[in-house]
């Protein structure tokens, strides 16, 4: 406010100024005095004090944006760094489940390598000369128990043996090895005898089962 009144005098001393030197000067009465307050009341601002106004709003706006700019790069990072543990993460439980997946399957697996181990022991130490078949005995329970086990371990980790006799063939299922004649009880088309047998896996055919298949021609492929 001070400033604005200053200005308003100033220019009210320069118009005085300028009407003494063409000589029509009017003495400087109590309404000079009253324009002059009037001037100086004026509510018109300097034009100088516009850009610095402008200007000081412009560096706070600065400023701010500055501080926004800096705290989104710093949360950038930290979203990167983070993404980035994340992925070290799961790439090491990818790489675990592919070394230890089968953990569970192939403990099963060692109890069936211990009997195996055990029945051959039984027999190497008991047999005698001569007594044939006591041996094969011994052989023949030691595969039995063998053989439950492996079924036991194979429904415990739903692996399934796939028995397509008489089924319909299915290339997504069975490999085709040759055709045979269809005979009683056999019908064209369908699984007559299996050369090697199939496994699924959880319902999932893991590997073919090689079978051959009836045909009503007499003829082989």
């Amino acid at each position: 406010m001070a400033a604005r009144s200053l200005w308003a005098v100033r220019r009210r001393v320069q118009r005085l100024l300028a009407s003494r030197s063409r000589g029509w000067l009017h003495p400087f009465s109590t309404a000079t005095q009253r324009t002059a307050g009037e001037d100086c009341s004026s509510d018109d601002p300097p034009d100088e004090l516009g850009p610095s106004l402008a200007e000081r709003a412009l560096k706070l706006k600065a400023v701010k944006l500055e501080k926004e700019v800096q705290d989104l790069t710093l949360r950038y990072q930290r979203a990167v760094a983070d993404c980035e543990n994340i992925r070290r993460r799961t790439q090491r439980c990818v790489e675990d489940a592919k070394i230890f997946g089968i953990q569970s399957f192939c403990k099963d697996l060692v109890e069936v390598a211990d009997i195996l181990e055990k029945t051959t022991e039984c027999i190497s130490e008991e047999t005698e000369p001569g007594n044939e078949k006591l041996t094969l005995e011994k052989v023949f329970r030691g595969l039995s128990l063998l053989e439950a086990k492996l079924k036991s371990v194979f429904t415990k980790h739903g692996l399934e043996k796939m028995t397509p006799i008489g089924d319909k063939y299915d290339p997504h299922e069975h490999e085709l090895i040759c055709h045979v004649p269809a005979g009683v009880g056999v019908q064209p088309g369908t699984v007559a005898l299996v050369r090697q047998d199939g496994y699924k896996l959880h319902g999932r055919t893991i590997r073919l089962a090689q079978v051959e298949v009836a045909v009503e021609s007499q003829r082989r492929l």
